[in-house]
């Protein structure tokens, strides 16, 4: 059998299934977005007018955090594993340092700058059920993923 005309049936069934998997990653990220949504609503009790100036502000605050948190982090983490922790240098480490505590501060500013944009839009008193209740989906999502971690 010629090699050669496999590579490319073999290329495809390769990209096909990281195509797959990038997809599977963008219906959950969907899902849980949509699962978010239903409880921020239920837990705010938003009036029609608040909620039409809050989504906006909200979905755009909560897009760059997902990727302050997972683009950003995700190369961090890659080099802390712990096999490649033990390989650092003590300036590499520094560096990664400064990295971590750089994108902290930007989440910590992007959450203070979301805080006072809703500020003209909400009472203060829903904006701290915001946090409390983004809180508790959080806390909700990671029992369902450790629930269904321990059916398997």
């Amino acid at each position: 059998m010629d090699f050669k005309k496999l590579y490319p049936i073999l290329f495809l069934f390769i990209s096909f299934s990281f195509y797959a998997q990038g997809e599977r990653f963008k219906e959950k990220k969907e899902q849980i977005k949509a699962m978010k949504v239903a409880f921020l609503t239920t837990e705010l009790n938003l009036t029609a007018s608040e909620a039409e100036k809050f989504w906006p502000i909200y979905n755009t605050y909560d897009d760059k955090q997902f990727e302050l948190r997972h683009q950003k982090m995700k190369s961090y983490f890659k080099r802390m594993e712990d096999d490649e922790l033990d390989k650092l240098s003590e300036k590499e480490a520094n560096t990664l340092l400064t990295q971590i505590e750089t994108n902290d501060e930007e989440l910590f500013n992007l959450r203070k700058k979301c805080t006072s944009d809703l500020k003209g839009i909400l009472p203060s008193v829903k904006i701290i059920k915001l946090r409390k209740a983004e809180e508790d989906f959080n806390r909700k999502l990671l029992q369902q993923y450790r629930d269904k971690g321990l059916r398997k």
